[in-house]
């Protein structure tokens, strides 16, 4: 890991933290299809690029939850009607500290990651949250049992 010591402290880097795989998906998508896709790979938001757009966007599990919510068609409603366009990115080397901050400022809990023009990564509160877990071994989920 990248780490620099700053009173007494280690600090993590957002390259350490974030998930370099990435799912990214067109605006023409449907939310279910979103949902089937980031669900698949247990993950809660995916880049939305638009070749016809400039710039990224991302889709979040919330912005198919409000959708749904609101009681509109997951079949019906497009991911280019509910991405956010108007993001904060995060640079690789900045702490997790530093994205954190982000996070709580803009009320937001995913971070895209950007290295040049290039999207590097995804960065999540969970993944903040694993890092600064002491002993961040994965434990398994308990058993679900029917009564």
């Amino acid at each position: 890991m990248h780490k620099r010591r700053n009173q007494g402290v280690f600090l993590v880097k957002v390259r350490d933290g974030m998930s370099h795989l990435v799912l990214t998906i067109g605006p023409a998508h449907t939310l279910r299809q979103a949902a089937r896709m980031m669900s698949a790979r247990h993950i809660g938001a995916a880049v939305v690029s638009d070749p016809e757009h400039a710039g990224i966007g991302i889709l979040t599990e919330r912005d198919i939850l409000n959708s749904v919510a609101k009681g509109e068609d997951p079949d019906a409603e497009l991911v280019a009607q509910h991405r956010t366009e108007q993001l904060t990115y995060a640079s690789p080397d900045w702490t997790l500290e530093d994205a954190a901050e982000a996070m709580v400022k803009g009320g937001f809990r995913h971070l895209i990651v950007v290295e040049g023009n290039d999207v590097a990564g995804l960065l999540s509160m969970r993944d903040i949250v694993r890092c600064w877990t002491t002993g961040a071994v994965a434990q398994p989920e308990p058993a679900v049992t029917s009564a």
